[in-house]
C-alpha cells in the first residue's frame, strides 16, 4: 500500500460531513509539521480552517482543498459502507474519495517527496484547507483569505485539488469558473376563491410569462473561455393547500451561471427590467456565490501542461466548465489559480470512488509542478 493510498484511506474513515472536519486537519498536520510546516488554525464559528506553511520567501505556491464531504444519501445503495474505504476492481470506494480527499492525499505526499528531494528549493509552499466548501462556504476560505490579505501574505500560485479530470487523470484542467448568482423571487397576488377570480389576483398566472422571458433571455453569447450564461429555475412554490383557493403569493428560486461578459449588477438590472415589464408586485433577494474568474496564461498553467505531459505523455485541455470552487475566493487577490484533480464521474454520487493507480499519477503531477516552478525555473 502506497503512502498516498494509506493517507486517503485514513481520511475517508473520518466522517467529515460538512462542516465537520472530524480530525482530518490534525491528521494532515501530523504529516507535514515534521517537514518544517507551521500549523496555524484559523477557525470561524463551526468551520475549521488550516494554514500550513513552510518558508517565507517568494514566490508562494499554495495547494487548496476541503476536508468536508457531502452527505452519503441512502446507505442501502452503497455497495460498501461509505466511510469504510474499500478497494474493488482497482478502485478505492468511499465518500470523499474523489471530492476531494483523493486530491488532498495526493498533494500531501507530493509535498513530502518534494521537500525531501529539494530541501533548498526556492520560494515557499503552503496548504490551505477548510471544512466548509460543500456547505455555505461563508466561514471557510473566504475568511482565511481576508486574514492573509490583511497581514500581507500574498499568494502567487494556487492549485485547487478539485476533481477536474474527465476520462483520465490530467486530461482537463480548470483555468477558471463561471460566476454563480442565486435569486429568491416572491410575486404577490390577492388570495381568493377560484370561483370568483375577479375578486382575486392569481400570482401564478402573473409570474408564468415573466419566467418564460427570463428563461429565454439571451444574457450573452459567452466568449473564448466561457459558454453563454445560463439561467435555471430550481424551485417553484405556491398554493394555499386547497384546490379551490387562489394563493396569495408565488415563490421562485433560480440560479445564473454567468461568464466574464456580465457582472452580477448587470444581471440584477436586466432581471428587474423583465419583471417590471410584466407589472409584477414582487420582492427579490439575491445571493452571489461567486464571480467568474479566469487564469488564461502564466507560469502556473505552463507548469501544469508541462507536468501532465511529462507524467502522462499527453496534452491537457484548458476548461472553465463545472460548478464553483473555493478558487473564486483566491483569484481576486491577483493569484494565478487553476484546478487539477481526480476524475469527476462519481462525485456526490453513491459508490464514489477513485482509481488506485490514479492516485500515484496525480501525486507525481503535483510533485513535478513543484519542481518546474520552484526548482527548474529558479
Amino acid at each position: 500500500m502506497t503512502d498516498t493510498l494509506e493517507l486517503l484511506k485514513d481520511l475517508i474513515r473520518r466522517e467529515s460531513v460538512t462542516p465537520n472536519d472530524a480530525g482530518c486537519l490534525d491528521l494532515i498536520a501530523n504529516h507535514l509539521t515534521p517537514f518544517g510546516f507551521v500549523d496555524e488554525r484559523l477557525n470561524f464559528n463551526d468551520t475549521e480552517n488550516m494554514w500550513l506553511r513552510s518558508g517565507d520567501a517568494k514566490p508562494l505556491f499554495v495547494f487548496l482543498g476541503h476536508t468536508d464531504v457531502v452527505p452519503v444519501g441512502a446507505l442501502n445503495l452503497w455497495e460498501s459502507p461509505p466511510f469504510e474505504p474499500t478497494i474493488r476492481d482497482g478502485n478505492l470506494y468511499g465518500r470523499g474519495a474523489a471530492d476531494m480527499k483523493g486530491g488532498i492525499a495526493c498533494f500531501i505526499t507530493a509535498v513530502e517527496r518534494f521537500v525531501k528531494n529539494h530541501p533548498n528549493h526556492a520560494g515557499s509552499i503552503a496548504i490551505m484547507l477548510t471544512s466548509d466548501e460543500e456547505g455555505a462556504a461563508t466561514n471557510g476560505v473566504v475568511k482565511v483569505v481576508d486574514v492573509l490579505e490583511n497581514r500581507g501574505d500574498k499568494i502567487d500560485w494556487c492549485l485547487v485539488g478539485e476533481p477536474s479530470s474527465d476520462k483520465q487523470i490530467g486530461d482537463v484542467i480548470r483555468v477558471g469558473r463561471r460566476g454563480s448568482l442565486n435569486a429568491n423571487l416572491t410575486v404577490h397576488g390577492v388570495q381568493g376563491h377560484v370561483a370568483y377570480p375577479e375578486l382575486a389576483d392569481n400570482p401564478i398566472h402573473k409570474i408564468t410569462p415573466a419566467l418564460n422571458d427570463l428563461v429565454n433571455e439571451v444574457w450573452d453569447n459567452g466568449n473564448e473561455f466561457f459558454p453563454a450564461t445560463s439561467l435555471q429555475i430550481s424551485n417553484i412554490h405556491s398554493g394555499a393547500g386547497a384546490e379551490n383557493v387562489i394563493p396569495a403569493a408565488a415563490n421562485v428560486q433560480f440560479n445564473l451561471r454567468f461568464s466574464t461578459e456580465l457582472t452580477d449588477e448587470i444581471i440584477k438590472q436586466r432581471t428587474a427590467e423583465i419583471l417590471n415589464r410584466h407589472g409584477l408586485k414582487y420582492d427579490i433577494v439575491w445571493r452571489l456565490s461567486g464571480n467568474p474568474f479566469l487564469t488564461s496564461k502564466g507560469a502556473l498553467i505552463d507548469a501544469a501542461h508541462s507536468a501532465i505531459k511529462t507524467v502522462t505523455g499527453f496534452e491537457t485541455v484548458d476548461d472553465t466548465g463545472g460548478g464553483t470552487s473555493d478558487g473564486r475566493f483566491i483569484a481576486p487577490t491577483g493569484a494565478q489559480v487553476l484546478e487539477l484533480g481526480a476524475l469527476n464521474a462519481s462525485i456526490h454520487k453513491v459508490n464514489e470512488h477513485i482509481g488506485v493507480a490514479d492516485l500515484e499519477i496525480l501525486s507525481k503531477i503535483y510533485e513535478q509542478m513543484l519542481v518546474d516552478l520552484l526548482v527548474t525555473t529558479n
